[in-house]
C-alpha cells in the first residue's frame, strides 16, 4: 500500500511540474491548439471542503471565467462535483484551474455550462495535489483541457469515476 501510494505522488509530482510550466503562460495572447480550437481563458474554481464516504462524494464547485485577452472576469459559474469510487478521507476547500479552448477567439456568456465527465485521482496527507480528466460541456463548442490539477489540504485518497454541473449565475 506505501509503495502504491509514494508512486501516486511521484506521478502527481511529475503532472503538477508539466502542468504549472504549462500554466505560466495562461495569461497570453489566444494560442492555437492542435485540436484547431483557440485558447481564449482559464477557469478557475474554488471546491467546497468535505468527507469522502468510501464510495463517494458530493462537493459545491464555485467558478470564475477569466478571459486571457485583457484578464478581467467575465463569467461566474456554480455547480456541483460529484465522485463515485473509492474517495475515502476528509478535505478543507480546494482550488482547480483549466485553460478553455473554443473553434474561434470568442467567447458567449454561459458557453461553459454543461454536464463534464470522466476521472478523477488525488492524494492528500496535509497538502496534496489531485488530477481531473474531465470531457463535455455545450455541444463541443467550448472545451476545458481535459486534464486539470487541484491543490488541497487534508487527509484524502481517491480514484474515481467523477461528473461535474457547470451553470452560469449571470
Amino acid at each position: 500500500m506505501r509503495k502504491m501510494l509514494a508512486a501516486a505522488l511521484v506521478a502527481q509530482m511529475a503532472l503538477l511540474g508539466a502542468s504549472v510550466a504549462g500554466a505560466a503562460d495562461l495569461r497570453t495572447q489566444p494560442v492555437p491548439d492542435e485540436r484547431d480550437g483557440v485558447r481564449i481563458g482559464y477557469l478557475q474554481c474554488g471546491i467546497g471542503g468535505g468527507v469522502g464516504y468510501v464510495l463517494g462524494s458530493a462537493k459545491e464547485i464555485d467558478c470564475v471565467f477569466t478571459s486571457t485577452i485583457g484578464s478581467r472576469s467575465i463569467d461566474h459559474y456554480t455547480g456541483t462535483i460529484r465522485k463515485l469510487g473509492v474517495d475515502v478521507g476528509f478535505t478543507t476547500q480546494s482550488q482547480l484551474i483549466w485553460a478553455v479552448f473554443a473553434p474561434t477567439a470568442g467567447y458567449h456568456r454561459g458557453s461553459l455550462g454543461g454536464v463534464y465527465t470522466g476521472a478523477t485521482a488525488e492524494a492528500t496527507i496535509g497538502a496534496g495535489i489531485g488530477t481531473n480528466v474531465l470531457f463535455g460541456g455545450t455541444a463541443g463548442s467550448i472545451q476545458l483541457q481535459p486534464v486539470s490539477l487541484t491543490g488541497q489540504i487534508g487527509l484524502n485518497l481517491a480514484a474515481t469515476g467523477t461528473s461535474m454541473t457547470l451553470a452560469s449565475t449571470n
